[in-house]
């Protein structure tokens, strides 16, 4: 079995197209997979890592309103499509998977109209542009929560959830805390805003210092890089207290989450797959700077089920911040409850199911 997976630009595509193709070499060892990206998206950075094959395309996303940008775009697709169409025929693909980001367009369209099969995986609440047009070529459509269902044609569409719950709820590996500079027997508040971090986060967590020395609990703070040293800084400024150790990025970040207590993030897809695989109760505060506001929808997805508690960053400040994490930590029953919800809404076998879609696909009638 041949199979090219796309997708690329944010980790939120990548990651789950990296647990797919894992899971196609546990049922198919024998498997070849490629993967199609750009040159300057993180893909680029990533896959290869991963040891899989990787060629690349050109492409660039629409704007939303009519620009010279779009006529360029549109010219870069019709082209990316003809390479597309190139790199699957040299392959010789038996079924192409396309994760989402602009470079899924022209390669998932390329092969629909070579009549390859053709999955996509939307993990959003709210589908993006490309998986919307997409949606009206390929043969399955997987999705990660039900809400997004709604967007696409239902004859189509399989609720799944998102492949990278598969790789977070697999065995339990040794506790990191200790590595880190954590104590493993006391409870973890892990407060991240994602790789280049969030601002409003950082402030309030900033904002909050003072009181945090006195708490039972221990934190890890993930600034992202960008704001690294500003808040080391603010941090020695407030006597960097014992039960706090910041860093700028944690590259196994499903080995320290097993061992959590409590997570503070913002509300990516990718994320709330992995702390719902583990039953992690969550405080989620969205980015309001994406696409259709997707990230409050998928964070409400969790909240609305008992899973976490939704603050928005206009409401956000230190004390709001220290009384839910007080109130969730607290209360045994509390976080019993959440944990309980959240594990309701994981997805542990989901790049399983995609998986059993593929041979559905590939299986004459």
């Amino acid at each position: 079995m041949k199979v090219i997976v796309t997708g690329g630009g944010t980790g939120g595509h990548i990651y789950p197209a990296l647990a797919l193709v894992k899971e196609i070499k546990r049922f198919a060892p024998h498997s070849e997979c490629l993967y199609i990206g750009t040159k300057k998206g993180l893909e680029s950075d990533i896959v290869p890592r991963a040891g899989i094959p990787f060629k690349t395309i050109t492409i660039s996303g629409f704007k939303r309103k009519i620009s010279v940008h779009n006529v360029k775009t549109v010219w870069k697709f019709i082209r990316g499509t003809r390479k597309a169409r190139k790199l699957i025929e040299e392959f010789g693909a038996d079924i192409v998977i396309g994760t989402g980001g602009y470079v899924a367009g022209p390669v998932v369209y390329a092969a629909s109209k070579m009549g390859v099969p053709t999955i996509i995986h939307e993990q959003n609440s709210v589908p993006g542009l490309t998986n919307k047009f997409l949606s009206r070529f390929v043969d399955k459509v997987a999705v990660s929560f039900k809400e997004s269902s709604t967007y696409f044609p239902s004859d189509k569409v399989s609720y799944t959830g998102n492949p990278r719950a598969s790789e977070v709820s697999g065995e339990k590996r040794e506790n990191p805390l200790g590595d880190i500079g954590l104590k493993e027997e006391k409870k973890t508040v892990v407060i991240v805003g994602g790789s280049r971090g969030a601002r409003p986060i950082n402030e309030a967590f900033l904002e909050a210092l003072p009181a945090v020395g006195s708490k039972k609990w221990q934190y890890l703070y993930v600034t992202g890089s960008v704001h690294y040293d500003k808040v080391i800084e603010e941090v020695k400024k407030a006597g960097n207290p014992e039960n706090v150790v910041i860093k700028p990025f944690i590259h196994d970040m499903p080995a320290v989450l097993s061992y959590a207590d409590l997570m503070v993030t913002r509300a990516g897809a990718t994320t709330l797959a992995e702390i719902t695989a583990l039953g992690l109760p969550s405080i989620l505060i969205p980015s309001p700077y994406v696409t259709n506001n997707h990230q409050e929808k998928n964070a409400r997805a969790l909240s609305e089920n008992g899973a976490a508690i939704l603050r928005t960053e206009k409401e956000l400040d230190a004390k709001i911040l220290l009384k839910d994490i007080d109130e969730v930590l607290s209360n045994e029953e509390t976080w019993k409850s959440m944990n309980r919800s959240s594990l309701k809404l994981a997805a542990p076998r989901a790049a399983e199911h995609i998986y059993h879609l593929m041979e559905e696909l590939m299986t004459p009638q």
